[in-house]
């Protein structure tokens, strides 16, 4: 296990590839916090979870932090509300309204006996008060991403304080402030945990936050900290874990966190109050001043985009710019794993001979514009392809790039020849799905998407193999 003993600082982590992409549009580390709305329009689903059971009924009172729905798939982890509300069942598809919206008066651990010393539980805590007060849905296997078992305890828990894909919001904009929470949370993880290693990941930087990021997390004496550069995508959980050697038991639980996820952790035990707010990022080359903003789940979405778009049409892109997606059709609030939203200009008319321009104001990773010798520029995406779809060329670009060590434009021939074992034998699997070598194709090949398909399918394959297994 390469992390070095609980107290040092492992600096030291073998890598390759990895790019930062020089773009234009990066929220600044300032948070603005939004007025409350006239009502909140909460979806009810995400990325991983669905919260199909309602536990409220139409017109019905609510107050902070209770239980609107839960979703029984993934161990029944709960939709809270942000804010006191009355609940409409009937205004928009897919959503709980919360009209009448107000918000009480916050009293300092309220109804809470808070622990006398950093890292002590308080008396009657246990695992299902996380999930209770929301926690859980921050905690996911750091190999797969999927929600993982309150039942089942962690043998590693590595948590970030670093997010480094563009406009996703991090360790800038959330920890002014909340340096103390955060080494208290690390101290809470233990104790929760007493048998699991504590994993904290800070940046490699002189920066004062993140200095004292690093010093807080050593000093606790319960986490080993681990300093990693400020590349992408070295934070993610999946490839750190194999770099460093914590996934090198295959049965292992390996957990993983956010510092959001962490910070509703210390809210949760030290205060006995779910965490009711966010910190998501408006960013992207359409908005007039990208901005982080402080803002309730549910926020509605044209609110926050009121007044702050330079350039219509525009997409809208939940999460990051390289592994986000178009917003779902009929979503009208934040949802619950919102980290950010990403507005790019929507593509309406061709450039006229774009072919013959040299690049001036232009920046590629391959080094093929004039633009690429002033450092200066940073990339302006849009919703343009800029180029046409062509088959590969085995420029091997993909290959330098790819953090994960495996050779995607080898695996794009075998998925294209829909050769799955050959994809099973050259790692598919070990895709961290990044983005990196969809960035830099330069036959403009969704490489990313072909692999997170061919892995659904392989996964979708091996369960009715057991299927077939157990009814044999």
């Amino acid at each position: 296990m390469y992390v070095g003993d609980p107290s040092g600082v492992t600096s030291k982590v073998a890598l390759a590839g990895g790019y930062n992409v020089p773009v234009t549009g990066a929220p600044s580390s300032e948070v603005l916090e939004l007025p409350l709305p006239d009502r909140l329009l909460i979806p009810l689903t995400s990325r991983r979870l669905e919260f199909s059971e309602l536990r409220v009924k139409d017109g019905q009172r609510v107050q902070p932090g209770q239980v609107l729905a839960v979703d029984h798939g993934h161990y029944s982890i709960p939709l809270l509300a942000p804010c006191a509300g009355t609940v409409r069942l009937d205004g928009q598809e897919g959503h709980i309204v919360l009209d009448e919206l107000e918000v009480p008066p916050q009293e300092p651990d309220a109804g809470s006996s808070a622990p006398a010393r950093i890292g002590e539980l308080p008396p009657g805590f246990s695992v299902a008060t996380l999930v209770e007060m929301g926690v859980w849905q921050f905690l996911s296997d750091a190999r797969t991403g999927a929600p993982v078992d309150p039942a089942v305890s962690p043998d590693v828990v590595m948590v970030s304080a670093v997010r480094l894909e563009p406009f996703v919001t991090g360790g800038e904009a959330q920890l002014p402030g909340n340096v103390d929470a955060f080494a208290r949370g690390l101290s809470l993880l233990h104790a929760i945990f007493p048998d699991c290693a504590v994993c904290a990941v800070v940046p490699d930087t002189d920066d004062p936050l993140a200095l004292e990021a690093k010093e807080a997390a050593s000093k606790c004496g319960c986490a080993r900290v681990l300093t990693i550069p400020l590349k992408y995508p070295f934070d993610n959980p999946a490839l750190l874990a194999r770099l460093t050697g914590l996934a090198g038991d295959p049965h292992a639980q390996l957990w993983a966190t956010s510092l959001e996820g962490l910070l509703a952790l210390d809210e949760a035990v030290t205060h006995s109050r779910p965490r009711t707010e966010r910190i998501v990022s408006l960013a992207g080359p359409a908005v007039t001043q990208p901005v982080h903003l402080r803002v309730m789940l549910g926020y509605p979405i044209d609110a926050i985009l009121n007044g702050r778009l330079c350039r219509e049409p525009a997409r809208v892109v939940e999460g990051g710019l390289l592994t986000g997606r178009t917003l779902p059709e009929g979503w009208l609030g934040l949802g619950a794993e919102c980290t950010g939203l990403t507005v790019l200009g929507e593509l309406t008319e061709r450039t006229f001979m774009a072919f013959a321009r040299p690049g001036v104001s232009r920046r590629s990773y391959s080094r093929s514009f004039v633009g690429t010798y002033r450092p200066e520029i940073g990339v302006r995406f849009s919703t343009a392809l800029a180029g046409e779809l062509r088959p590969c060329i085995s420029c091997g670009q993909c290959v330098d790039i790819c953090p994960a060590r495996i050779m995607p434009n080898v695996l794009h021939k075998s998925i294209y020849a829909k050769d799955l074992e050959r994809a099973i034998d050259l790692r598919v699997d070990l895709c961290i799905e990044c983005g990196l070598c969809s960035y830099v194709c330069p036959s403009k090949i969704d490489l990313r998407q072909q692999f997170v398909d061919a892995k659904a399918e392989i996964q979708a394959d091996m369960e009715a193999a057991l299927a077939l297994e157990a009814e044999a």
